[in-house]
C-alpha cells in the first residue's frame, strides 16, 4: 500500500494496534536514549555480509580429503568426484601445501573462490555454529543475526546494537552532513532481526529491488494531519510516522544519487549457472546485488554494514541431478555465490574501493553428514563460512568435522563441551559464530571495548579468530608458501639458463621473457602442470646483449625477476 493511502485509511483502523514495517508503533516511537559523549564511527572501513538461506551443505561445498572415503560412504548418491580422479568435473584443491587432514577440495563449480584463496584474499573457516546448534530455519537465523545463544531470547540484533552505540541520537539526529546515508543497508523486502536495535527500531533500511532507489519511497504527500485525528490519541504517532517517513525520502534521494553518481566498471556478474540446474536455479539472484553494493561504496555511501541475500540452500530433495552429481541445484547456488564473490571483490579493486571493504558468508546451519534417499541432505549442524578481503588472513581455520566419529563432544575454542546435545548423526562445531563477529568489528572495524560490550560480544575477545591482517603486511608467508619464482642460473647468461619454480597446485603455467624496454616479449613455456618444484632450461644464444625480465604466470600467481644476457 502507497503511504499516501495508508495514512488516508487510518482513521478506519483506528482500534487496531498501529504497525509501521510489522512493528508497534510505541516501540519505535519511544526512542529517548541517554545521550553519549562518544563520537560516531569515523573511519571509512565497511562490512558486506551474504545470508545462505536455508542452510548450505559444507560437506558438499568443502569436500575432506583425508577422509574422502568416509565421506563416500556417507553419501554415494551425492558425492563430489575425489581431486585426484579423472573425472573432467571433480573437487578443486584447495592447498597443498597444508597438512593432509587439512587440506580440502572445493566443489568444482568454485573456481571463483579457489582463485581468491590463491590470490591471498581470502579465508576459509570450517565448521562454524553454536552450542547446541537450532535446526529450526527462522529460530537459527534469529540466533546469527541476535548475536546470541541458543537459549537467549532477544528482540535486538548484533549488528543493530552495534551501529546505535557508534551512531548515538539515532534516527533523530540523522540524516545528518557527517552521516547522510542509512546505517545499514539490506537487500530484501524488510529490515531482518540483524539490525534491529535494542530501541525497537531498525538501523538499516531494506531496498527490494537493488537498481529501485528513486522508487525506494512515495512522498508522504500529507503536510497536516485530517482535522479528525488533531487532538487524538493517534496525533503523536501520526507525526512520528511522517517524520520517520521523511527521513526514508532523504535517505532514498541520497542513495539514488549516490548511485547514479559513478557508472558500472567492465567487471562482468555472471547471471546464468551453464550447467544442468532446475531452471528456478539458473538465474543468479546474487550479483546484481552485489554489483549495486560496489557502485554504492565507490559513489560515496557511508553505510558501515551491508547484507546481501541468496536462497534456495534447503536442499531436502534434489540437491544434485542424479545423472551427474557435480550439476544441479547446490551446484549452482554454489556457482551464484563463488562466482559473485569473485566479480565483486574484483569490481571493488577496479573501483578503488577494495582496501575498504570486508566480506562474509553465513548460513543458519549445515546439513547431515549423510544423504538421503532423495538425492539430498537433511538439517543438520555445522557449516563453513567464507571472509573475504584484500586485509584478509588467508588460508584454511580448522579442520573437517570428524565423519568416524559423528556426535562426538570434542569440542573447541569457544565452544564449551558441558551438556552439549547433538543427535541424526551430526557434526560438531569447531568454532562459535561470534568468534568470527568479534574479530571483524574488533579488528576490521576497530570497536573498542565498550562497542562490543554494546554488542555482547565481549567474552569472545579472548578467542576471536586471527581474520584480520594488513593490506600488505599479512600475504608474505601465504605467497611464499604456495608460489615460488627462483633467480635463474646461471645468472648472467651466456647460451643456456635453468629456471626454477614451484606452484602449490596443479595449474595452467605460462613463462615469458621480455626486454627490459618491454618491446620485445616471447613466450617461453605454455601449458599444465602438476604441483611441485619444476625446471625449465631455456635456450637464449639467438638473443642479444642486454637485460631481460622473465615473468612466471600460475593461475592468479604472477611473479618476475631480471636476468643479464652477455655476449
Amino acid at each position: 500500500m502507497k503511504r499516501r493511502n495508508f495514512l488516508k485509511q487510518l482513521p478506519l483502523a483506528a482500534a487496531a494496534p498501529m504497525l509501521l514495517n510489522g512493528l508497534p508503533l510505541r516501540s519505535m516511537a519511544g526512542n529517548d536514549p541517554l545521550k553519549r559523549l562518544a563520537a560516531a564511527s569515523d573511519n571509512d572501513r565497511v562490512l558486506v555480509f551474504i545470508q545462505l538461506h536455508g542452510g548450505n551443505d559444507g560437506l558438499n561445498t568443502l569436500i575432506p580429503v583425508e577422509q574422502y572415503t568416509q565421506y563416500a560412504n556417507l553419501r554415494p548418491n551425492i558425492l563430489i568426484p575425489a581431486i585426484n580422479s579423472s573425472s573432467n568435473r571433480k573437487a578443486i584443491a584447495v592447498d597443498n601445501t597444508l597438512p593432509l587432514e587439512q587440506q580440502l577440495g572445493f566443489h568444482p563449480d568454485m573456481s571463483g573462490l579457489k582463485t581468491l584463496y590463491d590470490r591471498g584474499e581470502l579465508a576459509v573457516v570450517q565448521g562454524v555454529g553454536y552450542k547446541n546448534i537450532n535446526q529450526s530455519h527462522f529460530r537459527s537465523r534469529d540466533i546469527w543475526n541476535s548475536g546470541g545463544n541458543f537459549d537467549s531470547i532477544t528482540q535486538s540484533g548484533w549488528a543493530g546494537r552495534y551501529l546505535y552505540h557508534e551512531f548515538p541520537d539515532y534516527p533523530d539526529a540523522y540524516p545528518s552532513a557527517d552521516m547522510p546515508d542509512p546505517l545499514g543497508l539490506e537487500i530484501g523486502r524488510a529490515v531482518s532481526l540483524l539490525h534491529h536495535t535494542g530501541q525497537g527500531i531498525p538501523a538499516a533500511l531494506a531496498v527490494s529491488s537493488p537498481r529501485g532507489f528513486n522508487n525506494l519511497v512515495d512522498t508522504v504527500g500529507l503536510d497536516n494531519l485530517p482535522e479528525d485525528l488533531v487532538g487524538t490519541n493517534y496525533a503523536d504517532e501520526l507525526e512520528w510516522i511522517k517524520g520517520i517517513s521523511k527521513k526514508g525520502d532523504q535517505y532514498a534521494a541520497r542513495l539514488a544519487e549516490v548511485f547514479n553518481s559513478v557508472g558500472d566498471t567492465q567487471v562482468s556478474y555472471p547471471s546464468v549457472y551453464p550447467f544442468p540446474a532446475p531452471k528456478g536455479a539458473k538465474e543468479n539472484s546474487l550479483g546484481q546485488q552485489l554489483q549495486t553494493i560496489a557502485r554504492l561504496i565507490e559513489g560515496g555511501v557511508k553505510t558501515k554494514i551491508f547484507l546481501a541475500q541468496i536462497g534456495g540452500f534447503d536442499t531436502h530433495a534434489a540437491q544434485v541431478e542424479s545423472s551427474d552429481p557435480t550439476t544441479g541445484l547446490h551446484a549452482a547456488l554454489l556457482y551464484h555465490v563463488s562466482s559473485s564473490i569473485k566479480s565483486f571483490q574484483d569490481d571493488l579493486i577496479k573501483r578503488g574501493v577494495a582496501d575498504r571493504v570486508m566480506t562474509m558468508t553465513f548460513s543458519e546451519f549445515g546439513r547431515r553428514a549423510e544423504s538421503n534417499f532423495s538425492y539430498g541432505t537433511d538439517h543438520g549442524t555445522v557449516a563453513p563460512v567464507f571472509v573475504v578481503g584484500k586485509a584478509v588472513r588467508p588460508g584454511i581455520f580448522g579442520l573437517s568435522p570428524d565423519l568416524s566419529n559423528l556426535n562426538n563432544k570434542n569440542l573447541t575454542n569457544a565452544l564449551d563441551s558441558d551438556s552439549f546435545e547433538m543427535t541424526n548423526d551430526d557434526m560438531a562445531p569447531n568454532y562459535d559464530y561470534r568468534q568470527i563477529y568479534t574479530a571483524l568489528l574488533e579488528d576490521w572495524m576497530l570497536a573498542d571495548e565498550a562497542s562490543l560490550a554494546a554488542t555482547q560480544f565481549q567474552d569472545f575477545r579472548s578467542s576471536k579468530l586471527d581474520l584480520v591482517g594488513t593490506i600488505t603486511g599479512s600475504k608474505e608467508a601465504f605467497f611464499a608458501k604456495h608460489f615460488r619464482l627462483d633467480e635463474c642460473y646461471p645468472n648472467p647468461v651466456r647460451e643456456k639458463t635453468t629456471i626454477s619454480y614451484y606452484i602449490d597446485s596443479s595449474e595452467h603455467v605460462k613463462l615469458t621473457l621480455m626486454d627490459i624496454s618491454g618491446k620485445q616479449s616471447t613466450t617461453l613455456f605454455n601449458k599444465v602442470q602438476a604441483y611441485g618444484e619444476h625446471k625449465i632450461e631455456v635456450d637464449l644464444s639467438s638473443y642479444a646483449a642486454g637485460t631481460y625480465v622473465y615473468t612466471l604466470e600460475a593461475g592468479a600467481k604472477k611473479a618476475t625477476k631480471k636476468m643479464l644476457i652477455v655476449r
